[in-house]
């Protein structure tokens, strides 16, 4: 999942961070967006002037431009937590993120002030006037592309009040998280996208010049042979010249007869027998719908089902054979 953490300054949701973050929480700030900026640029990195370089990076590259820039970071295999959202359209980038969850923390600002305090930094308000009166400006802008607060805060969906011990902050924390992943829809592939789009990644290794395509044999969800088009082992690759029909760019489904390249479900079907590894009665998935000479191997070879993503140019014939043998054909497009 992805947390996203927004509250008034000193308010805790540094603390949340770093307690998500033991968890196995991968951290992201929209805030080192623009310190960077501000170590291009030679300058002191204080609030002050984080809060100026962060309007007017918004001003050139759109309000949201902290959250998109953050949310190209993300990764689908991790879960993050993410600090410092300070403008609607931020969460509105990150949003963009099925798996993203606002979260304001928040407490009393007498304690909020106590807290500035005790961290002695320089140029930080003296008074809790002035603490209030500095936070008054971030919380309610009409030009977008400054911080708005208020606005961010009333995006969330849970609000954590930090107000008392930290063991309770975390307490709070984890049940939050916890309903929010028992809640959230998993979106995980099923088998056949699952297996097709593994199929697509094999096809990535083909060096023909033409159409890069491969083929997974699978029997008992278990990938137990792969293959992808090109030249034989041990000849010049078909992308360094190795197959003249395919450097021609001869018409599909014509002459193919001339050519030097091996098919993804002829070389996974070869692949298994080289290392000695039965297939009979497993499910083949295709880039492509096999060709004719593809076909009859797969028929001889007693596989029992192809699945296919794309049609091949020539398709008819392959496949009514295919069902006349008895294999099992389905489409199944995965982009």
């Amino acid at each position: 999942m992805i947390i996203g953490l927004t509250g008034e300054n000193c308010a805790g949701k540094g603390v949340v961070a770093e307690h998500l973050q033991k968890k196995g929480f991968y951290y992201l700030s929209l805030s080192d967006v623009i310190r960077e900026e501000l170590k291009k640029e030679g300058k002191e990195i204080t609030r002050e002037n984080l809060i100026a370089s962060g309007n007017i990076l918004r001003e050139k590259l759109g309000a949201g431009a902290l959250g998109r820039i953050t949310s190209e970071k993300i990764q689908d295999d991790k879960n993050y937590v993410v600090d410092s959202i300070r403008n609607p359209a931020e969460v509105e980038e990150l949003q963009k993120h099925k798996r993203f969850v606002l979260i304001y923390v928040t407490a009393p600002p007498e304690m909020r002030f106590a807290r500035m305090k005790a961290r002695h930094r320089e140029n930080d308000a003296e008074t809790l006037e002035q603490f209030l009166e500095f936070e008054k400006k971030e919380m309610e802008n009409k030009d977008k592309t400054k911080q708005n607060l208020k606005a961010t805060f009333a995006m969330a969906k849970q609000r954590l009040v930090n107000d008392g011990e930290l063991e309770a902050l975390y307490e709070t924390a984890d049940n939050v998280v916890g309903d929010m992943a028992s809640g959230m829809q998993s979106d995980r592939p099923d088998w056949d996208s699952y297996f097709m789009q593994i199929a697509k990644v094999v096809a990535s290794r083909s060096n023909c010049v033409k159409r890069k395509v491969a083929a997974i044999i699978v029997k008992d969800k278990r990938i137990i042979s792969t293959g992808y088009n090109g030249t034989p082992r041990g000849t010049r690759n078909c992308n360094e010249g190795g197959c003249p029909r395919c450097n021609n760019f001869g018409e599909s489904g014509k002459n193919l007869e001339d050519c030097l390249c091996s098919h993804g479900e002829e070389n996974a079907i070869v692949q298994a027998s080289y290392h000695g590894i039965g297939i009979k009665d497993s499910t083949i998935y295709t880039t492509f719908s096999p060709c004719l000479i593809c076909t009859k191997m797969i028929i001889n070879a007693g596989l029992k089902e192809v699945v296919y993503n794309v049609d091949y140019p020539i398709n008819e014939v392959p496949l009514k054979l295919l069902r006349e043998a008895g294999v099992e054909v389905r489409q199944h497009r995965v982009e």
